[in-house]
């Protein structure tokens, strides 16, 4: 319903800050097209793909590429799905958008912006990524609502805190039962106090503050540039 993940979008009013901050954690630039307007990169470690957008929505977007995206509206429309955007022009990259229950916005275009580069030659600095998580009031409703786009929503886990995987083919999304302010990229490694270290000695910006239950010893929530969390674990198994 969805199509193939494309990237997380987000807003990055210094866009060459935010380069220099992924690339210096080992991210890789992708070759970008001329479809968007406002001045836009992509960064990837190999599994995200994170577009840096020089203008637009504020909120963090997960956006995906559906052909024939014209036709392809009425489909959400009859899952009870309300379009919050639409543009469709003959003219224009075909673009829609819409939320989920928790507000997550989602982005469908007809087609690629960037072409995908070849994988670093080692994980970046944050170690694995493993899904985008999204803070969600109802588990349960959430869940269902992207089990109907086609990924497939298990069980609860409560380790290392209560959260529902809803499985994509290119994307795993994480719905948290998390008092965060904002959806986060999470990421894994076993030698993280160690990680985290390196990036503290770095200078760089992590939250003052980690969510309610969640253990300062072994997670922290670093703060990229542009505002993106990036929420550091030991492991999500």
């Amino acid at each position: 319903m969805l199509g193939r993940f494309l990237e997380v979008s987000v807003r990055s009013p210094d866009l060459p800050e935010s380069l220099a901050f992924y690339e210096s954690l080992g991210f890789v630039q992708a070759v970008t097209g001329d479809a968007r307007p406002d001045p836009y990169a992509v960064v990837t470690d190999g599994r995200l793909c994170l577009g840096l957008h020089g203008a637009g929505d504020e909120d963090p977007t997960l956006t995906f590429v559906q052909p024939d995206l014209a036709t392809h509206a009425p489909r959400l429309g009859a899952l009870g799905i309300e379009i919050e955007f639409a543009r469709l022009g003959a003219e224009q990259l075909h673009e829609l958008g819409f939320r989920d229950p928790a507000g997550q916005r989602v982005a469908l275009v007809e087609a690629r912006t960037f072409s995908p580069p070849a994988a670093p030659s080692q994980p970046s600095m944050l170690g694995y990524f493993e899904e985008f998580g999204i803070p969600t009031p109802d588990l349960e409703r959430s869940a269902a609502f992207w089990d109907a786009l086609g990924l497939v929503a298990f069980g609860p886990e409560r380790v290392p805190f209560t959260r529902v995987v809803a499985a994509g083919r290119d994307l795993n999304i994480g719905l948290y039962d998390l008092d965060l302010r904002s959806p986060v990229l999470t990421f894994s490694a076993p030698d993280l106090p160690a990680r985290i270290d390196a990036l503290r000695e770095r200078g760089l910006r992590f939250a003052g503050r980690l969510p309610r239950g969640m253990d300062a010893r072994e997670h922290a929530l670093l703060i990229a540039p542009e505002g993106t969390g990036l929420l550091l674990t030991p492991g999500m198994d």
